[in-house]
């Protein structure tokens, strides 16, 4: 993966529990959960999947999957075989790589039958993703420059990030044992290639402990539109591995 360069020799290496002072209590409880003091802080995540998903209501095939991820500055490369069509495997590969998002999709990876990128549409779906996944490599949701918190209700906290001239935000609530169960946006959807604004969740579930980290095993996305949700990705993860700071 190619991006900017960030020093993060100032940066700290390790979780400091002292860094959740002030934060919202669900969020305080989160972060207190997922991580222990002393956890390392990732820097990189190799991440596999597996699941199904779906182009249009009902029609879900199954794909495979692997992501790279830099968590500074924000980037993910996914790159992903989707069964749906016989014998001929669609390649997916969706990246948010320079502050830039881009989607591609091609059958047998030659032919292409989706390529967007460029826009500020798709940078700001892009970077929403990144943090939507934080779940999966959870230092990233500390408080710093970049990322804040701010508190709605007593299970529930809005998070924000900013990379360059892109700032994106989720809606977060969290479980009874400080668990993320589900995020919510609105977030750019493609309409016969236009980008129209669409109520958006994600769910987490099946947490375990990776790496000291507690991390979510399972998910399904989709989009809420006025005749009803409409999911579109169910995924487990099959393994992550990590760099850290």
């Amino acid at each position: 993966m190619v991006g900017r360069s960030v020093s993060t020799a100032a940066a700290p290496s390790t979780f400091d529990p002292s860094r959740l002072a002030g934060l919202p209590a669900p969020v305080a409880r989160y972060l207190a959960f997922a991580l222990s003091p002393g956890q390392r802080i990732v820097a990189r995540a190799h991440l596999r999947s597996s699941g199904t998903f779906a182009t249009k209501p009902n029609a879900w095939a199954p794909f495979t999957a692997e992501q790279e991820v830099r968590t500074e500055p924000p980037e993910f490369v996914w790159h992903a075989r989707i069964a749906m069509l016989p014998l001929i495997p669609v390649r997916v590969r969706d990246r948010y790589v320079g502050g830039e998002g881009s989607m591609r999709a091609a059958v047998a990876g030659l032919v292409p039958i989706v390529n967007q990128h460029g826009t500020p549409e798709m940078a700001a779906a892009s970077l929403q993703r990144f943090l939507a996944e934080a779940a999966w490599y959870p230092t990233v949701l500390l408080p710093g420059e970049a990322l804040s918190w701010s508190a709605i209700d007593d299970r529930t906290a809005r998070v924000m990030l900013t990379d360059g001239p892109t700032t994106v935000s989720l809606d977060v609530t969290f479980g009874s044992a400080g668990e993320i169960e589900t995020v919510s946006t609105m977030r750019y959807r493609d309409v016969k290639g236009t980008p129209v604004l669409t109520p958006w969740v994600g769910h987490h579930g099946d947490y375990q402990r990776l790496n000291g980290m507690m991390i979510p095993t399972s998910g399904e996305v989709a989009w809420v539109l006025p005749t009803g949700r409409e999911p579109y990705w169910r995924g487990r993860l099959v393994s992550a591995m990590f760099d850290w700071r």
